[in-house]
């Protein structure tokens, strides 16, 4: 069925914020590094013995004002450091699973990457087997899937992306999927074309960073080069009419982070971002919370901030949702069990 033709009623705007937190919904665009609370890296600091540059979690926080991609990546980088055995892999996923589960998400497919960790002398093993046991463990504790997407950084070579995926591949059963994330601005998706076919070759789902920062010509470069399915981000794609034409057509997915894009001035207001634009010019959009301890909410708080500053409807929450489970990767019927349970909260919520 079409989400667009789905009979959905139209809600009060006070009762709209009701049904964006209760209806079901997947994440698809989530560093699970970005979503290291700073009381989990304290207390992970603490218990690993780790100099944090920070004194306390109040200073930590209030160093969250970011002006770019790349000063929010130099403070990233600095919360990984506490995250040295599998069991703080593990907590950080669960902890992400956890909330995730309260905002009624369903299914979540993690970004991770191995490289942060392996520069700190850290075994990719490590990092992967503490995430997938999190993720094993979703729907027992939560009632809910989760499944990981190993991200090259782009800043690094591509020398360094293939030495990532021969370290990965010993646990090829636990990653569903290849992406690639990290500085976006000089470093085009084409610089990763030999790694991404030979990914491709061993069966992973592609993805890719294009469009939040870097131009429009990144997303044709990662659509026609790297043959990805699904475009992470993707917002600059509205300065390209026939991009947009193309990705409405052939369905191409856009994980879209508002909060993250209006924490690192992609857009001056949240008023001013392209969503909307985007479900009306028929792009299959979907609502995500990218690095969400970092850029101020999780999956619920991007929706429900999202629809107050643009004056969506109900119509176009159910089509976010109903995209989000669509362009998933999980298995045919629990993504059919997956949008019967929005149908049914759509259809109950009056």
């Amino acid at each position: 069925m079409n989400p667009s033709k789905f009979a959905v009623k139209p809600v009060a705007p006070d009762r709209l914020p009701d049904l964006l937190r209760r209806m079901p919904k997947a994440e698809l665009h989530m560093h699970i590094e970005g979503s290291l609370e700073p009381e989990l890296i304290f207390a992970m600091a603490r218990r690993n013995a780790v100099q944090f540059a920070f004194p306390d979690v109040d200073s930590l926080r209030r160093a969250y004002v970011f002006d770019s991609l790349q000063s929010f990546l130099d403070i990233y980088h600095q919360g990984t450091m506490v995250l040295k055995t599998e069991q703080d892999f593990y907590d950080m996923t669960h902890a992400y699973l956890k909330r995730a589960a309260s905002d009624n998400v369903l299914h979540a497919e993690i970004f991770f990457d191995t490289q942060t960790h392996t520069a700190h002398g850290l075994d990719s093993g490590v990092v992967i087997n503490g995430l997938h046991r999190a993720c094993g463990n979703a729907q027992a504790l939560f009632g809910m899937t989760a499944s990981l997407i190993l991200c090259f950084l782009r800043h690094l070579s591509e020398d360094e992306a293939f030495e990532a995926l021969e370290q990965a591949l010993p646990y090829r059963d636990r990653i569903v999927g290849i992406g690639l994330a990290s500085s976006e601005m000089g470093h085009p998706p084409e610089k990763f074309a030999k790694v991404f076919a030979r990914c491709r070759e061993l069966g992973f789902r592609l993805v890719a960073h294009a469009g939040e920062e870097g131009p429009p010509a990144y997303i044709w470069s990662a659509l026609d080069v790297l043959k990805v399915e699904r475009i992470d981000h993707g917002v600059q794609a509205f300065k390209d009419a026939a991009l947009m034409q193309r990705l409405a057509k052939d369905k191409i997915p856009l994980t879209v982070c508002p909060l993250s894009n209006l924490k690192l001035c992609v857009f001056k207001n949240l008023s001013d971002h392209n969503l909307g634009g985007m479900l009306d010019a028929g792009i299959v959009a979907t609502v995500n919370s990218d690095d969400p301890a970092y850029f101020g909410g999780y999956i619920n708080e991007n929706f429900t901030q999202t629809f107050a500053a643009l004056g969506l409807t109900a119509q176009h929450a159910y089509m976010l949702a109903r995209n989000s489970f669509e362009a998933s990767f999980m298995d045919a019927s629990l993504r059919r069990n997956c949008i019967d349970r929005l149908n049914s909260v759509f259809e109950s919520f009056h």
